[in-house]
């Protein structure tokens, strides 16, 4: 299931994209952009980056060409947040012990996974690995953190951003 895009209408994104060769344009020019940017503000969290791209995309193709010449980044990375916001209220109204769940999930696959975990928290530098420790396994807010490194809230935010890109990056692999 993870292979198969979220929506339906996904499916149809390159033939809009090939019978607009606006949209096609924008896609070539900001995809990379459009990335780096959900990963900066959204930290690689527990969404799907590449789908919310990709369902951005779709409602981009239903404006002319005359709205996305104004401020394309803009648009893009507002419709990107908006679907994103969107993606985590869904994801808090699922169970967490939801039986129904069609995911296959192993327990090799649990191990692994854990081991290439605990790998990666292991390679942040240290003043990320101890605000992402604190952050994750104890019951401390950022200003308790800050308070207990001696640093203020927003090198707590920045450190939490960067270990939690960290993460991502090399749990992608």
């Amino acid at each position: 299931m993870a292979d198969q895009p979220m929506h339906p209408e996904s499916r149809d994104t390159p033939a809009i994209a090939a019978s607009n060769p606006g949209l096609e344009c924008l896609y070539r020019s900001h995809l990379a952009w459009l990335k780096r940017a959900l990963r900066y503000r959204l930290g690689g969290g527990a969404i799907e980056i590449d789908d919310v791209i990709q369902d951005t995309y779709i409602r981009v193709a239903r404006y002319t060409d005359a709205d996305t010449h104004h401020r394309p980044k803009a648009l893009l990375l507002r419709i990107a947040l908006n679907l994103a916001r969107d993606q985590f209220r869904q994801k808090a109204r699922m169970p967490a012990n939801d039986v129904d769940r069609t995911e296959d999930i192993s327990v090799e696959g649990d191990q692994e996974y854990l081991l290439a975990l605990k790998q990666t928290i292991l390679s942040l530098p240290p003043d990320l690995r101890s605000v992402f420790l604190l952050s994750r396994y104890t019951a401390m807010t950022n200003a308790q953190i800050a308070k207990h490194l001696g640093v203020s809230v927003k090198t707590v935010e920045y450190r939490m951003r960067k270990a939690l890109l960290h993460c991502s990056e090399q749990l992608e692999r």
